[in-house]
């Protein structure tokens, strides 16, 4: 019997369980060929933006998925791994910053919509479809995140003492 995931929507066999299987899937295919794995950090921050219940409790967590998503959609840069500076910042910044409200929709596109691909070229395709989806859902969020990101490069490019 088909239940809502209760973070994404989907409806899927066992509700938010079975849509959390379909997310270990990805990520079995992710880890086992190279060839999908060249997506890896942006199906990963955009599932955790999709179940922000689960995986962006903390300020943290959602700083992370957030500015991961908007530097890999923004940015001609890999979309396997995300910003080593991105992630220095957060480490460092993320006590200091409130948490964002979240939208109650987070976009018309899930991770059954990726599921199915049976290339790496398709699934690629198909997770930067997904992203950008669930980044327009996080549209009142944007300027923030982008001055987030701002913050994280100027904080990088600063000599260390």
């Amino acid at each position: 019997m088909s239940e809502r995931c209760c973070g994404c929507g989907l409806e899927v066999q066992h509700g938010t369980a079975g849509c959390r299987r379909l997310f270990e899937e990805l990520l079995a295919r992710d880890f086992s060929d190279a060839r999908y794995f060249r997506v890896h950090r942006l199906m990963v921050d955009t599932y955790c933006l999709q179940h922000p219940d689960e995986y962006c409790a903390s300020t943290k967590s959602l700083l992370a998925h957030l500015t991961g998503v908007g530097w890999l959609l923004e940015n001609d840069v890999s979309r396997a791994v995300g910003s080593q500076a991105l992630r220095r910042w957060i480490a460092a910044s993320h006590a200091s910053l409130n948490k964002p409200p979240l939208p109650s929709e987070r976009g018309r596109l899930t991770v059954a919509d990726v599921r199915n691909t049976t290339t790496p070229i398709m699934y690629a395709h198909a997770v930067d479809r997904w992203a950008r989806a669930t980044w327009e859902a996080y549209a009142p969020l944007h300027e923030t995140v982008r001055q987030w990101i701002r913050e994280a490069l100027e904080t990088e490019a600063r000599p260390r003492k």
